[in-house]
């Protein structure tokens, strides 16, 4: 599969990078620093330019975006999720898979992870920017699929054992809700491979 990769470089996108070359697509990463990149077609460009970011996805079947904003401006994550909807459809393109965040997922009936008194303010702006993002989509006629991932996502073992979910938080015996970033790629190139989540969110915990 020809798959059009935004933010490959990251913490999350570089595994999702090697998620799909260990399985024979054909990527293309679309990155602030093509140096950076390997075993893949590189191209600069930026997520939240609609010109670019169709001509980066033209010919692709598949586009993931792996962007992260920067650190002081994480309303860009919503923007950029604009910019793909209003570009995608310009360049051919139906397919849209989004690395989203955990804080818009419930831990009780009708209480999001974001709203609960032990999150963490700092990362506020990021949640409320990764549940805006969801709704920018719904907003367009892309086939796309937001996996959200467990309350803490940090590099780690390639296990292939994990559970999914919609939207709940996934959590373990002891209530703790992880999942590496290299098993988080495996969710989601499963996701690429064999769709079972079109225009819904779901995520992905031990």
């Amino acid at each position: 599969m020809k798959v059009t990769l935004f933010g490959g470089s990251g913490m999350i996108g570089s595994r999702i990078l090697q998620e799909l070359i260990s399985r024979g697509h054909s990527v293309t990463a679309v990155v602030r620093n093509p140096s950076k990149i390997t075993g893949a077609a590189a191209l600069a460009g930026d997520v939240l330019d609609p010109a670019r970011v169709a001509a980066a996805s033209t010919g692709a079947d598949a586009v993931i975006s792996a962007y992260a904003p920067p650190a002081d401006d994480p309303a860009k994550l919503s923007a950029a999720a604009r910019t793909l909807g209003d570009a995608l459809p310009r360049a051919g393109v139906k397919r849209l898979l989004l690395v989203g965040g955990a804080g818009g997922l419930e831990v009780a009936p009708g209480v999001r992870l974001v709203d609960t008194p032990e999150f963490p303010t700092p990362y506020k702006p990021y949640a409320l920017a990764h549940i805006d993002a969801v709704d920018q989509l719904k907003g367009t006629d892309l086939d796309w699929t937001v996996l959200s991932p467990a309350a803490i996502i940090e590099p780690g073992e390639r296990t292939g054992k994990f559970r999914l979910g919609t939207n709940q938080l996934v959590t373990d015996a002891k209530g703790d809700s992880r999942i590496s970033a290299e098993d988080y790629a495996i969710a989601l190139v499963d996701e690429l491979e064999k769709p079972q989540h079109i225009r819904q969110r779901f995520t992905v915990g031990y």
